[in-house]
C-alpha cells in the first residue's frame, strides 16, 4: 500500500462487523455446546459461513432456518438458535475504533461511508442500538442489495451510488479477501487487524 498520493484520498469506506462492531455468534453458542471443538464442529458442518452469508446476500431467514432444519434435523433447537438470538451474538462497539471514526468525521474534506456484508432483516437492530452508524455520509447493506463482498457488483454499487473515485478512496475490512475484492476495483485497501494498527496507517496518511 503506498501512502504517497495520501493527501489525495476524500473518502474512507467502512466495514463494520469486526471493525466497528464486535459480532461473534460464539457468544450464544458457548451457552448451548459445552466445548470450543463442539462450537467448531458445528458451525463448519450446520451454521456454516457460507449458510450465513448467504443470508446476507438478501436470503429470507425464515426460509434458510426451515431449509437447514430440514437438512439437519437432529440440530433443530440449535439451529434456530442462530437467528431466533441473534442479538445476543452482538458484543457492543469496538470502541477504540468508534473513536477513530469520531476524529475522521471531523476532517472537513473526508466523506465517511459503510459497507456490509449484513442481512437486511437484522440490520435495522444494529441502526438502533449504535449511534456511529449515524455518523456516515451514506452506507450500502448487503441484504437490501442482494448481494455481498467480495463479489464486484457490491464495490460497484457503492462507487455508483455515493459517486466515489476509487483512486481517492481507501476500503477498510478485517476479511483479506474483501479487501482484495476492493482493490481489484482500484480502491486502496487496509486489512484491519486492531484499531491501534489502524489508527498507526491514517496517521502515516496524514487522515489522523
Amino acid at each position: 500500500m503506498s501512502t504517497t498520493m495520501s493527501n489525495s484520498y476524500n473518502t474512507i469506506i467502512f466495514d463494520l462487523g469486526g471493525v466497528l462492531i464486535d459480532w461473534n455468534p460464539r457468544y450464544v453458542y458457548r451457552t448451548i455446546f459445552k466445548t470450543e471443538e463442539e462450537i467448531d464442529w458445528f458451525f463448519n458442518n450446520v451454521t456454516t459461513h457460507d449458510w450465513n452469508e448467504n443470508q446476507d446476500a438478501g436470503y429470507p431467514i425464515a426460509l434458510a432456518t426451515e431449509e437447514l432444519i430440514q437438512k439437519h434435523p437432529d440440530w433443530e433447537k440449535e439451529i434456530r438458535a442462530f437467528y431466533g438470538r441473534w442479538e445476543e451474538m452482538l458484543g457492543g462497539p469496538i470502541e477504540e475504533t468508534v473513536e477513530i471514526l469520531k476524529e475522521l468525521t471531523q476532517n472537513p474534506n473526508l466523506k465517511l461511508y459503510a459497507l456490509t456484508n449484513w442481512s437486511a432483516e437484522t440490520f435495522p437492530v444494529a441502526l438502533e442500538r449504535y449511534e456511529f452508524l449515524h455518523w456516515f455520509h451514506g452506507r450500502l447493506v448487503s441484504g437490501e442489495e442482494r448481494t455481498r463482498k467480495p463479489f464486484v457488483e457490491i464495490y460497484q454499487k457503492i462507487i455508483d451510488k455515493f459517486s466515489i473515485d476509487p483512486s481517492r478512496s481507501i476500503f477498510i475490512d478485517d476479511s483479506l479477501r474483501n479487501v482484495k475484492g476492493a482493490e481489484a476495483l482500484g480502491l486502496t485497501g487496509i486489512q484491519f487487524t486492531n484499531a491501534a494498527e489502524l489508527r498507526k496507517i491514517l496517521h502515516e496518511m496524514n487522515l489522523l
